[in-house]
Formats: C-alpha cells, sequence, structure tokens
C-alpha cells in the first residue's frame, strides 16, 4: 500500500480524496492537514510516500513549501493537487521540486494513477496540465524562414536531390539544416519529423 497523506483546508476535498484513496485498495491515507504547520507535523510524525499537496493554505504557499519539504524529507514524493489551472503555476511547482500536478477536477482514475505514478518516482500531469506544458513547449520553438522553407518542402515528399536544387544550396548543407531541426523540435528521423510539422500544422 502507498502510504499518502494530504494537505488540503476544504473539508468537503478531504473528505472526499480520503474515501476515494482509501477505497483503491493501492493506497491509503495515513494523515492529512488543513495548512503547513499541521503539514510539518504530521510528516515528523510518519513520513509517507506520497504527498497530496494544495498550494493556497491559511498559513502558506504550497508551492514554495516544496522545497522545504524536500530538504528536509527528500524522500517524499509531493503531488500537487489543486485548482490553478495556469501554466505559470505549473511550471514553478515542477521547478520547486514537485514530482507530479493533478487538478482537483481530474477524474479519480486520474488522481490514482497519479499517486501511483509520482510514488515510483516517475513524473506525473493530469491530461489539462500536460497540454499545457506542451503547448508552451511548440510555442517556444522557433525556425528560420530557410529551416521552415525547408520543413515545408520535405513534408511534400521532395528528395534531399530535389530540396537541394529548390533552394539552390548544396546537398550537405540541406542534409545539416534537416539534423539543426530535428533536434530542435527533438523528432528522431524524418518520418517523425513530418507527422510532428503536420500535427501541430508548422507546414
Amino acid at each position: 500500500m502507498i502510504r499518502v497523506q494530504l494537505v488540503d483546508d476544504h473539508p468537503l476535498v478531504v473528505e472526499g480524496l480520503v474515501r476515494i484513496i482509501n477505497d483503491s485498495k493501492i493506497a491509503c491515507i495515513t494523515g492529512t492537514a488543513s495548512s503547513l504547520k499541521e503539514c510539518r507535523r504530521i510528516i515528523a510524525r510518519c513520513v509517507p510516500d506520497v504527498l497530496l499537496l494544495d498550494i493556497g493554505l491559511p498559513d502558506g504557499n504550497g508551492i514554495d513549501a516544496c522545497a522545504e519539504i524536500l530538504q528536509a524529507y527528500p524522500e517524499v514524493k509531493i503531488l500537487m493537487l489543486t485548482g490553478y489551472s495556469e501554466l505559470n503555476v505549473i511550471t514553478r511547482s515542477l521547478e520547486n521540486g514537485a514530482l507530479g500536478y493533478v487538478l482537483k477536477n481530474s477524474t479519480v482514475e486520474e488522481i490514482i494513477e497519479g499517486i501511483c505514478t509520482v510514488a515510483l518516482g516517475e513524473r506525473f500531469l493530469c491530461e489539462e496540465a500536460d497540454i499545457l506544458l506542451r503547448t508552451k513547449k511548440k510555442e517556444m520553438i522557433i525556425l528560420s524562414r530557410r529551416e521552415r522553407e525547408l520543413l515545408k518542402l520535405i513534408a511534400e515528399g521532395h528528395t534531399m536531390n530535389v530540396i537541394s536544387d529548390r533552394m539552390c544550396i548544396g546537398y550537405e548543407t540541406v542534409k545539416s539544416y534537416r539534423k539543426n531541426i530535428m533536434a530542435k523540435l527533438q523528432v528522431p528521423n524524418t518520418a517523425a519529423l513530418v507527422k510532428y510539422a503536420v500535427e501541430t500544422k508548422m507546414v
């Protein structure tokens, strides 16, 4: 059984989560707290495998508390459970050491999966948080005009020799451009490159 402690200041949320988690037969709640002060006390009494941590608490911010908790208890896996779906909140939580992020409107299955995943030391994001982060990653990718031109020609199915002629550049330069684009987009081969470009409407 995965030992879970829950920190949230909304009694109805706590009651519902305790029931859901205990009924899962995979994890069990070993303590609850409604403030960071109480959080520190229950962890000191019994260190959990997973800490479900809200952000807005009466005596502080769950995001800021992540680093402090992990410094004292590095073995604890923190899964943020909150109503905040803003991108900067998600990224700050992960930067401060949280291993996962789930929203309170997530499905029961997602919450349980999140607990199981972070308990194994792996990152977990609920679907909405994952989409937000992926969108940001795509928006940060900047291709030059020539790289976009090359990408379009590749997506149209032209060979490297034809692309070389059309762009009036050498064959090796075409290969170099393609390699740079694949590195930027983090794809392993030309097929994946074309698929990515089409799906993200880059061409």
